[in-house]
């Protein structure tokens, strides 16, 4: 039989005399380290609903809800963290993460059981979406548009739909813009909110 080195003797002496080496949780809160990756987490002001988030998450747990009806067409950005993986890659490809608040961050907030599935959620308030003027096709939300508009100062009235976004937010009335002629589509026409199928069809196809 072989006896224990004089190291390792010493080291089940201090293990035997001290202090355990788990926390005192839940007696005692846990401090997470500051870059720890707890629950995401949506922000109204900071989330422009622009689906980054959902495109990017590696467990398809993001929905972007849109709800077209005949007087409005929203979105809502959902997350169920039931299913979450807490990647941090939703946090990282966020448009507005440079922003203050971003649009959606982690936080060290960890302790999420529950017994109901339906409050494992994140959500977001309901973005008013941008259509498409001849088609009736989903663009984007309106607040990304506006944030486009911003980051890009002058040079977004180089594109007529950011351009008309604009002049709405001013408060300039529909009654500036050219109504569509009989569904097709015209060079005029594309002084309007289009989504890049009918903006192709304006500029290069010709009638």
């Amino acid at each position: 039989m072989r006896y224990p080195k004089i190291r390792e003797l010493i080291e089940a002496v201090k293990a035997l005399l001290g202090r355990p080496y788990t926390s005192n949780f839940p007696r005692k809160p846990f401090e997470p380290a500051k870059r720890f990756r707890g629950k995401p987490e949506y922000s109204d002001v900071g989330c422009i609903g622009c689906k980054a988030c959902a495109e990017v998450c590696i467990g398809r747990v993001i929905e972007a809800r849109d709800v077209i009806t005949e007087g409005r067409a929203t979105r809502k950005m959902i997350l169920h963290l039931d299913e979450c993986h807490y990647c941090g890659q939703c946090s990282a490809a966020c448009t507005t993460r440079d922003d203050n608040p971003p649009g959606i961050k982690h936080t060290t907030e960890f302790d999420l059981a529950s017994f109901d599935r339906r409050d494992m959620v994140s959500t977001t308030d309901e973005k008013d979406l941008a259509l498409c003027e001849a088609c009736g096709a989903v663009i984007t939300t309106r607040a990304h548009l506006d944030w486009l508009a911003k980051k890009l100062g002058p040079l977004a009235f180089s594109n007529p739909t950011l351009f008309v976004a604009s002049l709405r937010n001013m408060g300039f009335s529909d009654d500036v813009l050219q109504n569509l002629k009989e569904g097709i589509l015209q060079r005029s026409d594309r002084i309007k909110v289009l989504c890049s199928k009918c903006r192709r069809s304006a500029t290069i196809e010709k009638f």
